[in-house]
């Protein structure tokens, strides 16, 4: 299994963070694993809100089935999937207020058998690379 997570400090509010964290048709403005949703993609999420998302790690592509487990406005989602060869995914967005400013953080499960030994270690390299990527991202945007 392969954990990795990833936060940044916004000149922000809560709320402005969340406006983009929590869209899924921004998630490719921001979510550097993102290639794409298929099928009908809601204007926003809710606790049992089902998803088809392609993502990319390692430079190979993987459909993933989301099911919206908790969502709580404005500071958490998460949500948990499966994707081909049995992988399993989990995926964790937080939004924390500090006043003015906020934090982002994003965390990603990511188990199998595909997932292990020196395979699963690949995973976790470019996942953290791809998610520290992704907070940049995401602090351009908000800024």
């Amino acid at each position: 299994m392969a954990t990795v997570n990833a936060e940044v400090e916004l000149p922000a509010s809560a709320e402005k963070v969340w406006a983009v964290l929590s869209d899924p048709h921004r998630f490719d403005e921001w979510l550097t694993i993102h290639a794409g949703w298929s099928g009908d993609i809601p204007s926003e999420l809710v606790a049992g809100t089902k998803l088809t998302e392609k993502v990319m790690l390692l430079g190979m592509a993987n459909k993933i089935e989301w099911t919206v487990d908790a969502f709580d406005a404005p500071s958490l989602v998460k949500m948990s999937g499966s994707g081909m060869a049995g992988v399993k995914v989990g995926l964790s967005i937080e939004v924390t207020s500090t006043g003015d400013t906020s934090t982002a953080s994003i965390e990603t499960m990511f188990e199998g058998q595909m997932v292990v030994g020196a395979l699963g270690k690949a995973v976790e390299k470019d996942a953290k690379k791809n998610l520290d990527e992704s907070m940049a991202k995401l602090a351009s945007l908000v800024a």
